[in-house]
């Protein structure tokens, strides 16, 4: 069986050497094939938006242009409230419908008709806002169409709807506990190169009301009013490059929502969505002594722009504070740093201490939330009032769950969350503030950092409306969600989902606390016995009780191994309704056979660095300092091993640079933990595994069936492949099972113990599965 081996090349110096690049390609380095381009052509989003839904269509084209049938595999983002409910595969004038699988099902459906010569196609989620896409045999000269659909309630606040569309996956700081490392960390284009594909961007919004105010704050577009309610709003530009969030605000003319309800009737019953407009904030002086604790994210992926945003907006929101308050100052990346022992009071002398010592964070190393996490809200356990705690980060961490399971362990504390730069992880700000009972804001690079301090200013002391009840009056209503209605800190709306079991009408009444006194407003609801239209408020139910059920068990969820009847709840309502879970996924397979025999080769799409953040400070310096670093060896998984690292190469500014310590032969010790420098070089599977090896170093298999007999299937990278190289793996007990003559990569087999001593080889420049 015929096997080729690929690496993705951003115009790197060892390539370049070889033949010239032109900026703005991705190419494909495999012998004859080398410059081929990458095979993720385009990518264009269709949204038709009707009140305050939006149906949105994403349409990824993949082409190949090589001689060979490759293998796609491309992570990229999708909204974190979306509900994703269909996908096609589109081939020619064939259209083949995705049917929705439990993730193990899908798999195998997609395996076997990889092995069998099928074009097929498989939608994982990886979390609920990171998605892969994967596409399998695309025979050299074919062009594949992948047609995924969501709705998603729209955002709303202060007279003001927000339409989102994320377009890139930020680079992921992982710890060691998360076992998808490799799932959540696309390979990234290097500075001064393109990932090779592009987006366009089309929405048609009929807001149901006479439109006032409608713009983009990040992207230059073209927008038509075709009538006083209607508006068609594109891109300027056809294409653009796929970096930064594309969001879209309007506001009614009247500059005033009213309460909407829709419903939707079908076989499994009744269905609706329901939006109550909050009321008027009452001022109220609120001079009680607050405690608050700012907490500022300082990593890698904060250097420059995004750090000296946060900055800003947290020392104004200093400078808002009262004499009685106390406050105190925490950053963390890799390690964290507390300014004070305790919160102190809010003098002049003490806010001096503090701008000081906040001019001098720059952004470094990991992101070690959890640490922060801890440090923040341990101590609000042991005291018997609120303590007000404001993370200022981008959320680049793989281990969501845990850090929102943590937040809901600590019930004196109030989260607010600060998503600071263009591709904020939404999902972990959004969800930080609802397990912390408190409330999100969203700073872009070009967003006035004064007005986003005098927002949170204004929440802290003046909460909008609080312990929120909604008494349904004795209609026919179940599971309604969310379960525990948020406080309002904003003028956002109550928004809800649930379930009706007959036609029935009566009055509802949403009760709660305004400016600390009671408050009370009803309104009359009519639930029909036919409605067919509004079929995509089903989703949206579905969704909010899949994230209902997530909720009861974020830490089983980080770890694979949640409660199995949640587990199955989740994945029933996913095959029910025909939505993407953790646990159900989308396939698709051509019928007849379009090629023969033989694995095709897997290219993993690379995608672009979030406008604003410092690819060196993600990555290291030396990664630009060396050619070896820079030769076009996939981007590797940010791991956590004895120490917080970063890869390709080079870790983390501040944490570890320069370039790795010549080969001096194996470890004394076959089971010596691996280190940062080895696991730089090595897949973060083969990490997990040389650590569970460390732990039973005369196992034969393992639990993730990766290793046999003692040995383990490897590609290798090399920066050379003469016969001393050759001669020093054979020595390490590499069998090479396959090396096509005159290229730099070749699988193998080795023991899992030599890992070590491979990862130490200066010729090496990575180690992954062999598939």
């Amino acid at each position: 069986m015929k096997t080729m081996l690929l690496t993705l090349s951003f115009a790197a110096a060892m390539f370049a050497r070889q033949q010239p690049v032109t900026e703005g390609t991705l190419t494909v380095v495999s012998g004859s094939q080398a410059g081929v381009a990458c095979p993720l052509k385009h990518t264009t989003v269709e949204s038709r938006i009707s009140g305050f839904l939006a149906r949105t269509t994403v349409t990824q084209v993949f082409e190949n242009t090589m001689e060979e049938k490759i293998e796609a595999v491309y992570v990229f983002p999708l909204p974190q409230r979306a509900a994703v409910d269909d996908m096609t595969m589109v081939i020619g004038d064939r259209t083949i419908h995705g049917i929705i699988k439990t993730r193990e099902e899908a798999r195998a459906i997609y395996e076997a008709a990889r092995n069998a010569g099928q074009t097929a196609s498989l939608l994982d989620q990886e979390r609920p806002n990171i998605f892969t896409q994967s596409v399998t045999n695309i025979v050299p000269g074919a062009a594949i169409r992948i047609k995924i659909s969501y709705v998603e309630t729209l955002r709303y606040e202060a007279g003001t709807f927000e339409f989102q569309f994320p377009m890139v996956v930020g680079p992921r700081y992982i710890p060691r506990q998360t076992r998808d490392a490799s799932r959540l960390t696309p390979p990234v284009a290097q500075p001064g190169t393109r990932a090779g594909h592009d987006i366009s961007l089309e929405i048609t919004l009929d807001a149901g009301f006479a439109i006032g105010n409608l713009n983009s704050p990040t992207h230059e577009v073209v927008i038509d009013r075709t009538a006083a309610n209607h508006a068609a709003v594109r891109l300027k530009a056809k294409s653009v490059i796929p970096n930064k969030d594309f969001i879209l605000r309007y506001s009614p003319a009247a500059n005033r929502i009213e309460d909407a309800l829709l419903m939707h009737h079908d076989k499994r019953g009744g269905f609706f969505s329901l939006i109550l407009t909050p009321p008027a904030r009452i001022e109220a002086t609120d001079v009680t002594p607050k405690e608050l604790v700012f907490v500022l994210d300082t990593s890698g992926s904060m250097e420059g722009f995004p750090i000296e945003k946060a900055k800003e907006a947290m020392g104004l929101a200093l400078d808002g504070l009262y004499p009685q308050d106390t406050f105190n100052l925490i950053t963390f990346s890799g390690d964290t740093h507390v300014l004070f022992p305790q919160p102190v009071p809010a003098t002049p002398g003490n806010l001096a201490r503090a701008h000081a010592f906040l001019t001098s964070r720059q952004g470094r190393g990991g992101t070690e939330m959890m640490k922060a996490i801890r440090a923040a809200l341990d101590s609000s356990d042991k005291q018997d009032h609120i303590r007000i705690v404001c993370f200022m980060t981008d959320g680049y961490v793989g281990n969501d769950f845990d850090i929102i399971d943590e937040i809901g362990k600590h019930p004196n504390a109030r989260v607010f969350s600060f998503g600071i730069g263009s591709s904020v992880n939404r999902f972990l700000l959004d969800k930080m503030a609802e397990a912390g009972r408190g409330d999100v804001e969203y700073v872009g690079l070009n967003d006035d950092g004064s007005a986003a301090a005098a927002r949170f200013h204004e929440r802290v002391r003046n909460p909008l409306l609080t312990d929120i009840t909604v008494d349904w009056g004795g209609l026919p209503v179940s599971e309604v969600y969310p379960a525990r209605i948020p406080d309002l800190f904003g003028a956002k709306p109550v928004v809800l989902a649930g379930r009706y079991s007959r036609a029935a009408a009566g009055v509802i009444k949403l009760r709660g606390r305004l400016a600390g006194r009671p408050f009370e407003r009803s309104i009359r609801v009519s639930f029909p016995a036919v409605a067919q239209a509004n079929d995509a408020i089903t989703s949206i139910w579905a969704r909010e009780k899949v994230e209902y059920l997530m909720a009861k068990d974020w830490t089983g969820l980080q770890r694979g191994s949640m409660e199995p009847a949640t587990k199955a709840m989740i994945t029933q309502l996913g095959l029910e309704y025909q939505l993407m879970t953790q646990f159900t996924s989308f396939v698709a397979v051509e019928d007849r056979v379009v090629t023969d025999g033989g694995k095709p080769a897997i290219i993993q799409v690379p995608v672009e660095m979030p406008e604003g953040v410092s690819y060196e400070g993600v990555f290291g310096e030396a990664l630009q300092r060396s050619p070896m670093k820079a030769s076009g060896a996939p981007r590797r998984a940010l791991i956590e091993t004895s120490s917080p690292i970063i890869a390709p190469g080079p870790i983390l500014r501040g944490e570890r640079t320069g370039s790795a310590p010549p080969f001096a032969g194996p470890p004394k010790s076959d089971t010596a933990r691996v280190s940062d420098h080895q696991a730089a070089k090595l897949d973060p599977r083969l990490v997990s595994l040389l650590n569970w090896h460390t732990d039973n170093p005369t196992a034969t298999t393992d639990p993730a069936g990766l290793m046999k007999n003692g040995r383990v299937e490897i590609r290798i990278t090399l920066t050379s492949a003469d016969e001393g190289t050759l001669a020093q793996l054979k020595q390490l007990g590499v069998e090479v099972i396959f090396h096509p003559h005159g290229m730099k990569l070749l699988i193998g087999r080795i023991p899992v113990g030599k890992l070590h001593a491979l990862a130490q080889l200066p010729s090496v420049t990575w180690v992954g599965l062999a598939r």
